[in-house]
């Protein structure tokens, strides 16, 4: 019932709450989760909530069915409730074998996923994606398994289903149980003692098997627990990693967009030099043959003044 109960939305000028982010995102339209999730990632990211970023992009899109059942537990929270609180005392009354119990809680569980299957359609048709006839059923079946598995009512307690829920095959249809079952006694009548021995021998003996099984599922749901959990300790691992080599490429991206921007520079720089090179050399070939052609003419200018003078002697 927790998700019911104590997530609450981001309150006004707060950063946002990420368990409200994922909730809002679980009852988006499968055909527009993944745009969805993309936008709301991409604004964790920005706002510097790296974590928040990672768990958003990690969420898989749901299921149609599954979909409809989390806008249902979302948009009727009251009926939910009471669907999820008339699965423990269902449970129970199958557990002892409670005939009468059985019998007119099966007719209120009937009752209840009808009634929600139908407003789970209406909602989605409202949302703008009707149901099929098998998605419906799909519906139907998750709603009967939150009746039927404590962990089924956990998960749509959470409103973050991904597909569908299907019942224990055990659980039973809303019939009576067979000869044998727990009874009021009659005052007249009365079988003769070997007779009432009988049925109670048989009845302690199907109690006994059925413990069995009970206990045989019970540690056969905590291996697959410890396994789901298991899968998703390594699932949430190859995450961070797979986030971790994302950021690496990000980072190494960067620095090459900078490598290639110096290196521009550079060769800029470089062609300016080649070509301030090119001019000075050239300057200093004009200035070289300018200077040559002044030392001829101050030999010439020299041969000169030292011919007029032996001349005037």
């Amino acid at each position: 019932m927790g998700a019911l109960s104590k997530r609450k939305g981001p309150q006004a000028g707060r950063e946002p709450d990420v368990e409200a982010a994922l909730d809002d995102l679980y009852v988006t339209p499968p055909a527009q989760f993944v745009a969805r999730r993309a936008e709301m990632s991409a604004a964790a990211k920005t706002a510097g909530r790296a974590e928040d970023a990672r768990r958003i992009g990690a969420a898989r899109r749901p299921t149609l069915a599954a979909w409809a059942a989390n806008l249902l537990l979302r948009s009727r929270p009251e009926e939910s409730r009471r669907l999820l609180d008339l699965g423990p005392a269902l449970r129970e009354a199958y557990h002892v074998l409670d005939a009468a119990g059985i019998k007119e809680l099966a007719e209120q569980r009937r009752r209840m996923v009808s009634a929600l299957s139908r407003q789970a359609a209406q909602l989605a048709q409202q949302a703008g994606f009707p149901l099929s006839a098998t998605v419906q059923q799909d519906v139907e079946s998750t709603l009967r398994a939150v009746l039927a598995d404590p962990e089924a009512a956990d998960s749509w307690a959470e409103g973050r289903l991904e597909g569908a829920l299907t019942p224990p095959s055990d659980f039973p249809t809303g019939t009576v149980p067979a000869a044998g079952a727990p009874r009021k006694p009659t005052a007249s009548k009365a079988p003769p003692p070997s007779a009432r021995t009988r049925p109670k021998d048989e009845l302690a003996e199907r109690r006994r098997q059925r413990q069995e099984q009970l206990d045989q599922a019970r540690r056969t749901a905590e291996e697959a627990t410890r396994r789901l959990r298991d899968r998703r300790a390594e699932q949430a691992e190859a995450d961070n990693a797979l986030q971790r080599a994302r950021d690496r490429h990000e980072h190494a991206e960067q620095q090459a967009s900078a490598a290639e921007q110096h290196l521009r520079e550079a060769r800029e720089e470089l062609r300016q030099a080649n070509h301030e090179q090119r001019e000075t050399e050239k300057r200093s070939r004009t200035s070289a043959d300018a200077l040559a052609q002044a030392e001829r003419e101050e030999r010439e200018a020299a041969r000169e003044v030292k011919r007029l003078s032996a001349r005037k002697r």
